[in-house]
């Protein structure tokens, strides 16, 4: 049993970290959030600007299935919050939602910022004390956390400690990595970072300035053993949008990527649209004319298969499978998140480090990953009720 009033440290003030607050103040026990920014939930905030995707409703082995092989360690976690629990969660806290066509849960509002403040004040209502502008320096040689802050040095000797400190992408939001190496001093076996849900580079020829910026719909991109027929974005250094991220794991792992421009029409009906006679028309406005070809698939068209073959089975066979030609993906910092981190053999089935009996993580720290829709945040919502579990078993609470 905890004998003292030595607060529980959550370091971390993003989903995960405030999960794992709420999950120890409800039992009645002090907790303490340090966060390194001036304010909580940077990247949460951050993911709201274009609509806060809580969650996704649809079947759970749908669902699950989005983890790929972490899917078996997350389950558990997801059984007891889970998008069900999340939807719940977020109606507790006076937040109105709606689930799209594709079964995306959204608040009513789009943004994060209500809920963050329903949410922060919430958890200060319980009795969670929030440190800002507290940046975790590692341990001290009697083991006690250390802090760089404005005032300077200060040090906590906690009862147990959860670490959600993120992955190592958008360092300006506080997801920068750099708890890694202190983990790993203390012997904590890590896996490495790279970038996940990642955008494209590409360098684009001058004939593409018309339709940069550009959405590319009603497509399918493929890459290994992803696909997707989310959209895409034509953007000056590549290509990015919900589409590309879903796909970008096969590119990391070394794959080509491929876009069905008309994923909705069979190979022979296009080849046979594309063998109408044209006359003297050119090429570009025959395809126009017979396919309604966008002006950005067309643009890519001729970008990734210029010149373009005259044979009409072949020019559709290449339209359904149009390769992009490309330098990789975009650098690891503008990746909406990241894979590698804390593997799953350095943690104990209550996310407590084995390393560091007392420790335990949660968030996008962990070595797992999943496309955006919904999946990233229940995840890190689910991870962080897991730790704050955790936390109250190793205590005996």
């Amino acid at each position: 049993m905890q004998d003292d009033n030595s607060p529980i440290v959550v370091i971390g003030g993003g989903p995960a970290g405030l999960m794992a607050a709420e999950v120890i103040a409800a039992a009645g026990q002090p907790v303490l959030v340090a966060e390194a920014k001036p304010s909580l939930g940077r990247k949460l905030l951050m993911a709201g600007k274009s609509g806060l995707n809580l969650t996704k409703s649809e079947s759970r082995d749908v669902f699950d299935a989005a983890y790929a092989e972490a899917a078996p360690w997350l389950s558990p976690m997801l059984d007891a919050f889970g998008p069900d629990q999340v939807q719940d969660w977020a109606r507790g806290l006076g937040v109105d939602l709606f689930t799209g066509t594709s079964g995306r849960v959204f608040p009513m509002a789009m943004k994060a910022s209500p809920l963050l403040r329903a949410w922060s004040a919430r958890l200060g209502s319980a009795g969670v004390e929030f440190r800002t502008r507290w940046r975790w320096a590692g341990w001290d040689e009697s083991g006690a956390l250390t802090f760089d802050t404005a005032q300077g040095r200060e040090t906590i000797t906690p009862a147990a400690t959860v670490l959600a400190l993120g992955g190592a992408s958008w360092a300006r939001l506080g997801s920068d990595g750099a708890w890694a190496g202190l983990l790993a001093a203390r012997g904590v076996p890590l896996a490495p970072f790279a970038p996940a849900n990642a955008a494209l580079a590409v360098d684009w020829s001058r004939f593409m300035g018309p339709v940069l910026g550009t959405p590319i719909k009603g497509v399918a991109f493929r890459s290994g053993a992803y696909t997707s027929r989310g959209e895409g974005v034509i953007a000056a250094k590549g290509l990015e949008g919900s589409g590309i991220y879903a796909v970008s794991r096969g590119v990391r792992e070394g794959h080509m990527l491929s876009i069905d421009l008309m994923p909705d029409v069979p190979l022979p009906e296009i080849a046979a649209r594309l063998a109408r006679p044209r006359g003297k028309t050119s090429l570009s406005n025959h395809l126009r004319k017979v396919l309604s070809l966008s002006p950005a698939k067309a643009a890519l068209l001729n970008e990734f298969a210029r010149p373009l073959p005259n044979m009409p089975e072949v020019l559709a066979a290449t339209i359904k499978g149009l390769t992009v030609h490309h330098a990789g993906l975009r650098p690891i910092d503008e990746a909406i998140s990241t894979a590698g981190g804390v593997p799953q053999a350095a943690l104990n089935d209550h996310l407590m480090l084995r390393a560091l009996p007392g420790v335990f993580c949660a968030g996008e720290m962990l070595d797992w990953e999943a496309p955006t829709g919904g999946y990233l945040l229940t995840g890190c919502l689910a991870t962080g009720q897991a730790a704050g579990r955790g936390v109250l078993r190793h205590l005996g609470i």
